[in-house]
């Protein structure tokens, strides 16, 4: 199978119709180049190329196999693109592969199509002819026989698929994949439908005791699954009971709130915070009183006192020359007697120092401070004031906050209703929520009882069953019965013996792929698998079996992929590989191996959705990944328009595209 082309119309992220190529091409010597390289960021759009190729081919199955009809319409409704300026109804997906059966090659398209709330329509060509003769549900099967479900899962996945297996601690996961790769599901129900012809058959060589035990044994299981039918149906009568009291719920909260429920629930919690409030409030008062009776003031007259401290610097340096001259005035009295006042020298120092003392006097003192009555003044100026004002600031802007808090919290007080009109309201409320816990309870005891009938009759089923082998008799009976049992029998032969052939085959292939993916100092795994119960076993070099929890996170995702290849080769179906963000939890090391020993050889046709980060620059530029890429685009999301589109080229490589013969 190859994906030729995939066409997206109004589908998740992306708006208005984008075609896609996705067809493998050739390099300049013809060798097929594998990989389509899909690159964008996370939300952009890579998981839709992956949700629209599996919804493309599956239709409901795509998201699981009990999803409903009206559950399948919803979700197709949350697939139309809803941008930020544009609103569709509808939207399409199309999809062109060719595949080779028997060795015929056909191209099929396949267009699905749907429109919000409405069932969605298939249409099938091949080979460009419409198949017009068949129905909408005979068009799926053919697609899932063509390529089933069960398959495809083995070859279409996503990072979360990866991490499901390898955390997979109850081995289901695998089971399930084993079972429908080997078709074991497929030989049950049809040893089951060849029992159901045998019954009747084989009760004509019983003793009529037992015949007539069987049958009251089948009347006591109708008994029981009729009881079940008559549970469960009352079950669902309760369901629009639950329904009509949950809109009699919202209408009586709606109420409620229109009688100004909202703001009575936060009553009590506004006045007391009011509280709170008005005591912070007169806290902030007495601190800006306090502030105020301080040093405050002297922030408020700058100038005025910058001249005081000028002034005071002054007086400081007239008295420092005061007390200068005072001294030496005392000095030269003492020299004069010491050397007599005829002293020509002594009479000159004398008439000068008359001078210098006369020019200082004339300097009158206008506040004449201590040094200790300056320095208090010039740290009230220089350090107390500015912090004191700095405090009032804060503390004022504080109170502007409260203030406004107090008047919106009165507001909200005022805005509740009286409590009588709301407490009426709460009870109606409170008397509905309890009809509607007992509803629901007479519900889950309705299930409850139609669980314990409908188990009931299943072991009675078992019994049945025993009965008839035990008198399973091949005499006296048609050749029709005969061949009946015969087949039975084969089955069980084929199924044990396929599947000891296929399991030994998924081990040598696991074994292979693990061992190419893995580093050189990761542990030396090979798997050994029950035919039983197909759970897996890891076993190291001196074969003791491994516990799985031990495992890095890098080796869980290597043993998880390595199965995947190993089951998908043995599968032998031949079919493209998707796979949507594998390297998130992979280390670099581990990275290296994926990108350059897997991806490359992983399939005829392999596409990659990846981030930036995953295949970096040097992956897209050198390797066998790069030597193996047939081309790339990027996924550029619009965050205007809540949009996606497609462009050719990578994250590097923008201006050009992959030249291909």
């Amino acid at each position: 199978m190859i994906i030729k082309s995939l066409s997206l119309n109004n589908f998740r992220v992306f708006n208005g119709v984008h075609d896609i190529d996705l067809a493998p091409k050739t390099d300049a010597q013809g060798n097929n180049l594998p990989i389509t390289l899909f690159g964008g960021l996370n939300g952009a759009g890579k998981t839709s190329i992956l949700t629209a190729v599996q919804l493309s081919l599956y239709g409901r199955a795509a998201f699981g196999f009990n999803m409903s009809a009206t559950e399948y319409q919803e979700q197709l409704a949350n697939l139309i693109h809803q941008g930020s300026t544009v609103k569709h109804n509808n939207a399409s997906i199309e999809l062109v592969f060719s595949y080779n059966q028997q060795g015929q090659e056909n191209e099929y398209r396949v267009i699905r199509s749907w429109e919000r709330n409405k069932k969605d329509k298939l249409l099938l060509y091949t080979n460009d002819v419409l198949e017009s003769n068949l129905s909408y549900d005979q068009c799926q099967a053919f697609l899932n026989e063509l390529i089933p479900t069960g398959i495809a899962d083995l070859f279409f996945f996503d990072g979360e698929k990866i991490a499901e297996l390898a955390e997979d601690k109850s081995g289901l996961v695998l089971q399930t994949a084993v079972r429908r790769l080997l078709g074991i599901d497929v030989i049950d129900r049809l040893k089951n439908d060849l029992n159901i012809f045998l019954k009747p058959h084989q009760s004509q060589a019983m003793p009529q005791k037992v015949k007539q035990e069987i049958a009251d044994l089948e009347e006591q299981k109708k008994g029981f699954e009729q009881a079940s039918d008559i549970l469960v149906n009352n079950a669902d009568h309760y369901v629009s009971k639950i329904t009509e009291l949950n809109k009699e719920i919202d209408q009586a909260h709606s109420e409620m709130m229109n009688l100004g429920g909202a703001w009575a629930k936060t009553k009590k919690q506004e006045e007391a915070r009011v509280s709170e409030l008005q005591i912070e409030k007169k806290t902030l008062e007495a601190g800006i009183r306090k502030e105020m009776e301080g040093s405050l003031p002297l922030s408020l007259a700058a100038n005025t006192l910058k001249g005081l401290l000028n002034t005071l610097d002054k007086e400081a340096a007239v008295k420092q020359k005061q007390a200068f001259t005072q001294e030496l005035s005392a000095y030269l009295d003492t020299v004069a007697e010491k050397l007599g006042g005829n002293d020509s020298a002594i009479t000159a120092v004398n008439e000068s120092f008359a001078q210098y003392s006369a020019s200082t006097d004339k300097v009158s003192l206008q506040l004449d401070l201590s040094e200790r009555e300056r320095a208090q003044i010039v740290h009230q100026v220089e350090v107390s004031a500015p912090k004191s004002h700095q405090t009032f600031e804060e503390l004022k802007s504080r109170l502007t906050q409260v203030e406004d808090e107090i008047d919106n919290a009165a507001v909200n007080i005022s805005r509740a209703p009286d409590e009588e009109r709301v407490a009426e309201k709460l009870d109606v409320i409170s008397e509905l929520n309890q009809k509607k816990i007992a509803v629901v309870v007479k519900r889950n005891t309705e299930l409850a009882e139609a669980k314990i009938s409908i188990s009931k009759a299943i072991e009675l089923a078992k019994n049945i069953q025993k009965l008839h082998d035990k008198y399973r008799s091949a005499s006296n009976v048609s050749e029709a019965v005969k061949n009946a049992e015969s087949t039975n029998q084969l089955l069980n032969d084929f199924a044990k013996q396929l599947t000891e052939v296929r399991v030994k085959q998924l081990e040598t292939e696991f074994i292979k792929s693990y061992q190419k993916l893995a580093r050189k100092d990761d542990l030396n795994i090979s798997a050994r698998i029950n035919i039983q119960t197909f759970d897996v076993e890891l076993i190291d070099e001196h074969q003791h079996v491994i516990n799985r929890k031990a495992l890095s996170a890098g080796e869980k995702q290597i043993y998880a992929i390595a199965i995947l290849e190993a089951l998908g080769k043995t599968s032998g179906r031949k079919l493209p590989i998707i796979i949507d963000t594998p390297l998130g939890r992979l280390d670099s090391h581990h990275r290296d191996k994926l990108v350059e020993r897997y991806f490359p050889d992983a399939s005829h046709q392999v596409i990659i959705l990846s981030t930036d980060t995953e295949v970096d620059e040097k992956y897209f530029n050198q390797g066998r990944f790069a030597e193996s890429i047939s081309h790339a685009y990027e996924i550029q999301f619009d965050g205007q328009s809540k949009s996606s589109s497609l462009k050719e080229g990578y994250f590097w490589q923008q201006d050009s595209i992959l030249e291909t013969v």
